[in-house]
């Protein structure tokens, strides 16, 4: 056979990117190459949920002195555009353009939100620590992290929703989980960059960090952007007939089993999101962490979530009840949060990293479980509307848990903290451990509201996971 004849070897960068989950979502409509850089602008958003979630609100608690309580609630302000998802994907869906485009708009005006709160963010969280100045970095800060969080969720829908137009309906589901999956890339990448950037700790360096990642959105979604969506001026149509919201929702709440696995759903993510605020700076505050160390925290998470979204394609393949494996979830999140509760009297960094892990894993299998069953229990033609009630129950119920978290965490420590200057270390984690004692009291009420929805369903045949004999269809998988 001559050299020319031969089939080439494949690039070894393809190989590698082929070795990530959903892979196999790559069709001869949607190549993988152009697949990966449509997943850019979920980079973008993993990127900005460490900076809000992770390494902000360990800056802001420990370097600048902001109280937790008023950390949590500008962290949970983001959260509270989530329920808004269903409506950006409805908008989207809908929208009118001359030009024939119904997700570009979408995804350049929430890029550009995502830029501007970036950009005005750590000026804000500067004049946060100056007492004198510290009203006008409120309102400063408030704006950057609405601005931001508006702006990923815009980005994020859209996004998704272009997913679902350029891939074949057989792929789709798997197109849109490999985009979930590059979220959960991004943010590991993230985190670990921004903490070790951040290892030696600067205001110059915030400032640097923020507004570097403020121009890196800009720059990676209009390279995800770039020639993906072709004008279509009869998709934009006004005269296009949509679905009545009403309508639909009537039907979907009528059935009590929806309304228990929703709350069974609230419950769980309000049990695993109270932490979110309160990681980093346990880690800082009480077991003396770097700036850097504890974003690596955040890292650890997403790479447990990862672990767990894989960990729930194979089980989900493989015939399991999707409820099981949102309980198996809850389960693994209750010994997780053990780990962190006693990484604090043990001084154990490494029991720390452990717990992170262990509460990515198990909210990666709880929130698959819970959303496929949501797909299950769906009809065709409300498929949608559970799905956004999914994502709203869900991020509602974070937001909330946040926000309870932080006012929780300083009420105890006031409560209990005596005025002596020196504290003990029993006394400053005290605060830290009544919230997560009751996140565990959550994941246990989130079982027990779970189990009885189990049923009879169990052993289910490959064929019956998903539709299209996928075991996922993620349309709507918020952040």
């Amino acid at each position: 056979m001559k050299r020319s004849d031969r089939p080439l070897a494949p690039h070894w960068t393809e190989v590698a990117f082929r070795l990530l989950p959903f892979a196999d979502a790559a069709s001869a409509d949607l190549p993988l190459g152009q697949l990966l850089r449509l997943s850019l602008f979920q980079v973008t958003v993993g990127m900005a949920t460490v900076l809000l979630n992770g390494t902000l609100n360990r800056v802001m608690v420990v370097e600048l002195g902001t109280p937790t309580w008023l950390v949590a609630l500008l962290i949970a302000v983001p959260l509270l555009v989530a329920p808004f998802r269903a409506l950006i994907g409805h908008k989207s869906d809908t929208h009118r353009s001359v030009l024939g485009w119904r997700r570009v708009p979408y995804i350049w005006f929430g890029t550009l939100m995502q830029f501007g709160g970036l950009a005005i963010m750590p000026f804000a969280l500067l004049l946060l620590g100056t007492p004198d100045r510290f009203e006008i970095g409120l309102v400063a800060a408030i704006a950057a992290f609405l601005l931001t969080g508006t702006g990923f969720h815009v980005t994020q829908t859209a996004g998704l929703a272009l997913a679902t137009d350029l891939a074949p309906e057989s792929k789709r589901p798997r197109a849109v989980a490999l985009l979930y999956v590059m979220l959960l890339v991004g943010m590991m990448f993230a985190a670990f960059v921004i903490g070790g950037v951040l290892m030696d700790y600067s205001a110059t360096k915030l400032v640097q960090v923020i507004q570097g990642c403020a121009v890196l959105t800009i720059v990676l979604n209009v390279i995800a952007l770039w020639k993906q969506e072709a004008r279509n001026t009869k998709v934009t149509a006004p005269d296009r007939e949509t679905p009545v919201f009403s309508d639909l929702w009537q039907a979907f709440v009528r059935d009590g089993r929806n309304a228990r696995l929703l709350t069974a759903i609230g419950i769980g993510a309000m049990g695993f999101a109270m932490q979110d605020a309160l990681l980093e700076p346990y880690g800082g505050e009480i077991l003396g962490l770097s700036v850097g160390a504890t974003t690596g925290l955040t890292g650890a998470w997403a790479l447990g979530s990862l672990v767990g979204f894989t960990v729930s394609g194979r089980c989900l393949a493989r015939g399991w009840d999707p409820l099981r494996l949102s309980g198996a979830g809850i389960v693994i999140g209750i010994n997780a949060f053990l780990l962190v509760l006693f990484a604090g009297p043990f001084a154990s960094p490494a029991m720390l990293y452990c717990g992170a892990l262990g509460i990515g894993l198990g909210l990666g299998l709880f929130s698959v479980g819970t959303l496929i069953e949501a797909m299950t229990i769906a009809k065709s033609e409300t498929a949608g509307l559970a799905l956004g009630a999914w994502g709203a129950v869900q991020a509602t119920c974070a937001g909330i848990g946040i926000a309870i978290g932080g006012l929780l965490r300083d009420l105890v420590a006031a409560l209990v903290q005596s005025g002596d200057a020196p504290a003990t270390m029993a006394t400053r984690a005290s605060g830290y451990a009544t919230v997560y004692m009751l996140e565990i009291a959550l994941l246990l009420a989130g079982l027990a509201a779970i189990g009885p929805l189990v049923g009879s369903r169990r052993n289910r045949p490959v064929d019956e996971v998903g539709p299209h004999g996928q075991p996922f269809g993620l349309r709507e998988f918020p952040t």
